[in-house]
């Protein structure tokens, strides 16, 4: 991510020298209290390195109000495309995911063929990434995978449009990584609605999931299980045929299972 950051330090450098200079940028500091500070930058320059050593040591809203007083002076300018960059990685680095995915889709929107819109997808896919369990499903070992996966669905639809658009792109490799988390986590999602509908009675709407998480999150490891919920549906359906496919292909291709 790093990288990403210092990739941009030239062009932006050149844009920077090209009559911009002059610029005078108040911003607030901070408050102590009730006091007020503000600090007086002399050109965009310094403003833009301030930001970036800020982004760099941690102080992602100092970094975030100087990135969004500069854009706002200058919002229709080539340098404005390389400060929308930095300021939705500041935003996802301060964990401000709204503020991150509404930049990248600005950014997407207003430069639909921009060589960087494969990094906008990948900071809108990581803003929405869902790696671990949040502190109450910690604390009361609650099964993340019971919770609808909207945000893990738009990391997914993100990371893929990366992937398909942009296969080239040096944030294919980790979007691909994230993806087999991802699809895995769909999968789960849909099997455990499908065996609440098993576990009801409703044997149609059981198989009806289960094949939807075979056939768009093919690959899973939770694969096996869709077939298992599948193989069970059939039975209490009196296909037994069907239940006996079903079953061989579980054990054909999840030998473990």
């Amino acid at each position: 991510m790093k990288n990403a950051l210092q990739n941009t330090n030239s062009s932006l450098a050149a844009l920077l020298r090209t009559g911009l200079l002059t610029a005078v940028i108040a911003l607030g500091a901070g408050c102590a209290g009730n006091d007020e500070q503000e600090t007086v930058v002399d050109n965009l320059v310094e403003a833009y390195d301030s930001a970036k050593t800020s982004v760099e040591r941690g102080n992602f809203q100092r970094g975030i109000q100087i990135y969004e007083i500069i854009l706002a002076r200058y919002p229709f300018s080539d340098l404005s495309r390389q400060l929308q960059l930095d300021l939705m990685y500041a935003y996802y680095m301060a964990g401000q995911t709204e503020q991150a995915v509404e930049a990248a889709d600005t950014f997407m929107r207003e430069n639909p063929i921009h060589e960087r819109v494969d990094y906008a997808l990948y900071i809108k896919g990581l803003a929405y990434f869902e790696d671990e369990a949040g502190f109450l499903e910690k604390r009361f070992k609650k099964d993340v995978t019971e919770r609808p996966p909207k945000d893990v669905e738009e990391a997914y639809s993100s990371f893929r449009r990366l992937v398909e658009r942009y296969p080239a792109s040096q944030y294919a490799p980790d979007a691909e990584q994230r993806m087999v988390f991802l699809k895995n986590r769909l999968a789960d999602y849909e099997n455990h609605v499908a065996d609440y509908y098993l576990r009801r009675g409703a044997y149609i709407a059981s198989l009806n999931r289960s094949k939807a998480a075979l056939e768009e999150y093919n690959g899973a490891p939770a694969n096996a299980r869709s077939l298992r919920l599948m193989e069970r549906a059939y039975e209490k359906l009196g296909m037994f045929d069907l239940a006996a496919d079903a079953r061989r292909v579980r054990e054909l291709n999840f030998p473990d299972s």
